[in-house]
């Protein structure tokens, strides 16, 4: 087994402070059952020295979380069937964003929102989320204009 497909705990988004950041100042976009909320930052050191709230991530990279809404499924073990199948799709589809991310030398915090009504399959799930992570690295590739309006 290969270590490239592991889901390690420095991998994991757990940090209220980075999660309650990510849902105020981050980006979102949907990709049908998915909703993707992510906020990407240089991997600067002078950044890090300048502000003590930006902390690079252990692994340097990518942290990830997965979370499903309570409103559509009332029962807990749906909630975890599709959270474990959403962790399960993402950890064997990660490699291409990382390398997107290493070599633009970024540091990504990104959270997969399961939105559909049904419960998934992983076939169907598999497919979203290679179209979620090609729209996400096409997303963090581009470069940010200079927004200068008058």
């Amino acid at each position: 087994m290969t270590k490239n497909n592991t889901y390690s705990k420095q991998e994991k988004l757990k940090s209220r402070k980075a999660l309650e950041q990510l849902f105020a100042k981050g980006k979102s976009f949907s990709v049908f059952p998915i909703k993707v909320f992510y906020t990407v930052s240089d991997q600067l050191v002078g950044d890090v020295i300048d502000n003590p709230e930006i902390k690079i991530n252990e692994t340097g990279l990518v942290q990830a979380g997965v979370g499903v809404s309570s409103r559509i499924f009332k029962k807990a073990h749906d909630r975890n069937k599709v959270k474990r199948l959403l962790r399960e799709v993402y950890r064997t589809q990660k490699q291409p964003l990382y390398t997107s991310v290493a070599s633009n030398q970024q540091q990504l915090n990104v959270f997969f929102l399961y939105i559909g009504k049904e419960l998934p399959v992983f076939a169907d799930l598999q497919i979203a989320m290679e179209k979620t992570l090609e729209k996400l690295i096409r997303k963090i590739s581009e470069p940010t204009p200079n927004v200068q309006q008058l």
